[in-house]
């Protein structure tokens, strides 16, 4: 098929809304800029998330199962609401604008955060020995979670423009582009881990031993910084235009499917005779998602036959005249829901994902920390999984990368589905590994009768850190290998939208894990027994247990994913059904 290159600059613009000029705009300079905002974005989120559950425990007094459900319900709040800074990308606005926004919105919830940790009268009062504490409340409470759901906000609009806004200065109508482009994502994902790293070890230490209201104000400078050095960007970028509102095309084909299914038979059947003629092929290119046609869905006369029950939207009779859909739309929406079944299987990776800001910080805070003279942060546990992100990511893009291509002769080497489920495979293992510390340092608990005690036990926090080795390598694969596979895939119009559902299996995950925790904790507390993660006793938790039964669904969940990535074709591959 004929690459109209051109088709794809006249969807672009500069900052000023003139046409977007080849070779002036886009390209690796432009992307630089989006790569160092990650770092300080990144850094700006993870200090706060990665320690948060120990602020709410031990400055707001929460339980440690409510400080759990806490974070990772703000977590899973953040991650959801880039679903609206992508929806807002596509429709109304540029990334460009909506990184603007979010950076600002994420820098007044920091500053709020700020000013609660300075001041000792908008906190809870210290504990008294052998006093219950008192946990935060009424107007105090208001403001805490204030301060944190803006944080939220903010971070939602960042996670759904940022990587788009970055993907979407290469030219994937040449091979060069295409492959700079899933280089880009493969360095984005280092970036955030370099932030993260910034975040779990200086900004953390700040925060134990200097005071919260530090540790907020680097966070908080962080995000104030990244915007000026996004905006000295703005010459070189290239913005898409927003194609108008994709849940309104969603949403119009869906229903007018619906509608016209009860329509006269004589337009069903003209429906079912499209769908039955040979339907043309999207794409072409070699395997790997990696989109040679720039005008993304051509308009053809008749609809293809997979998820046939769409073409009935398209009608010469539609039921309501409003409804009347282009067989365009229908094919871009069959694409996306072609989507979803992948988006879903990520899902319990980053239900397991949750536990390292949660129970693995909690179980470290129970155990030797210190290195030396040094005495590590339990939160700093993710300095393992970053830095060996850092160091897989360049070995990835360099040496493993290039064999694979060599190896399989196509464009991309290891597809995108690989990739996603080489990461899957690693969260069964990161489980199974999780499970079997945690009885190790169980077994310690009960050998020196410290059950009851707050002195840290006798065995070194490093054991925690092999579930986050192989937790991070399974976040390297599966979210870069995500979100490239949801751009690449997607219709030109829907990309920030598809995009950011990346970020909302995170949400879900967030969200699934503290729902998880929940019924188990129902379940076990039947019959007066006690439930297997309550109390304010972390040592008589039995986490050593749930950790077998996230190993037990995550490994059903890889079977489930290897059902759907089976039977995905790419659309660059795909012979029409």
């Amino acid at each position: 098929m004929e690459i109209d290159s051109r088709s794809n600059w006249d969807s672009y613009v500069d900052w000023k809304n003139r046409p977007a000029i080849t070779n002036r705009h886009g390209g690796l300079l432009a992307a630089s800029f989006v790569l160092a905002v990650e770092v300080l974005e990144n850094l700006a989120y993870l200090a706060n998330a990665s320690n948060l559950v120990l602020y709410f425990s031990e400055y707001m007094h929460f339980s440690p199962t409510t400080s759990a459900n806490s974070v990772t319900n703000f977590m899973g709040t953040a991650f959801l609401l880039a679903l609206l800074g992508g929806f807002l990308s596509d429709a109304f606005f540029t990334t460009y604008y909506i990184y603007l926004t979010s950076a600002l919105i994420e820098f007044l919830g920091l500053v709020v955060l700020t000013i609660q940790a300075r001041s000792s009268s908008l906190k809870p009062p210290k504990c008294e020995l052998g006093e219950p504490c008192e946990q935060v409340h009424g107007a105090k409470a208001a403001m805490l979670f204030i301060g944190l759901y803006l944080v939220a906000l903010g971070v939602g609009g960042i996670k759904g423009s940022l990587p788009p806004h970055g993907a979407e200065q290469f030219d994937e109508a040449t091979p060069r582009g295409r492959k700079q482009r899933s280089t880009f994502f493969n360095y984005f994902v280092f970036c955030l881990s370099f932030g993260g790293l910034i975040a779990v070890t200086f900004v953390v230490w700040v925060e134990d031993n200097m005071g919260w209201q530090w540790g907020f104000g680097i966070a908080t400078l962080a995000i104030f910084l990244s915007i000026p050095i996004f905006l000295a960007g703005s010459p070189f970028y290239r913005n898409k235009i927003p194609h108008g509102s994709p849940l309104t095309t969603i949403s119009k084909v869906l229903i007018a499917a619906l509608l016209n299914s009860s329509a006269s038979r004589n337009s069903s059947t003209a429906i079912a005779s499209m769908a039955s003629s040979p339907s043309p092929q999207i794409t072409s290119g070699k395997e790997g998602g990696q989109n040679t046609n720039i005008k993304d869905v051509e308009s053809n006369e008749s609809p293809s036959r997979s998820l046939s029950f769409l073409n009935r939207a398209v009608s010469d009779t539609p039921a309501c005249g409003a409804l009347k859909c282009s067989v365009q739309q229908v094919e871009e929406v069959k694409i996306v829901m072609k989507l979803l079944p992948i988006f879903v299987c990520t899902i319990m990776l980053n239900c397991c994902l949750a536990q390292l800001n949660t129970f693995s910080v909690q179980q470290a805070a129970t155990m030797n920390t210190k290195l030396g003279s040094l005495k590590v942060p339990p939160a700093s546990l993710p300095f393992f999984p970053v830095v060996f992100i850092m160091l897989l990511a360049p070995v990835y893009d360099y040496f493993i990368i290039p064999f694979a291509r060599r190896a399989t002769k196509t464009e991309m080497g290891i597809s995108h589905l690989q990739r996603i489920g080489i990461g899957l495979f690693l969260s069964i293992v990161a489980m199974a590994v999780a499970a079997l510390v945690e009885i190790k340092r169980k077994g310690v608990v009960t050998d020196s009768g410290l059950i009851d005690s707050a002195k840290p036990l006798p065995i070194t926090f490093f054991w925690i850190a092999f579930q986050y080795l192989f937790l991070g390598s399974a976040d390297l694969f599966v979210l870069a290998g995500l979100l490239e596979f949801c751009f690449s895939e997607a219709p030109v119009s829907m990309r920030s939208l598809a995009t950011s559902l990346s970020w909302a299996s995170l949400a879900i995950g967030y969200y699934l894990s503290s729902v998880i925790v929940s019924i188990v904790n129902t379940v076990t507390g039947i019959s007066k027994h006690k439930p297997w993660l309550s109390g304010s006793n972390f040592n008589h938790y039995h986490l050593d247990r749930f950790y077998w039964l996230m190993c037990i669904l995550s490994a059903l969940n890889f079977l489930h994913y290897l059902f759907w990535a089976t039977k995905y074709k790419y659309r660059s591959a795909a012979s029409s059904k």
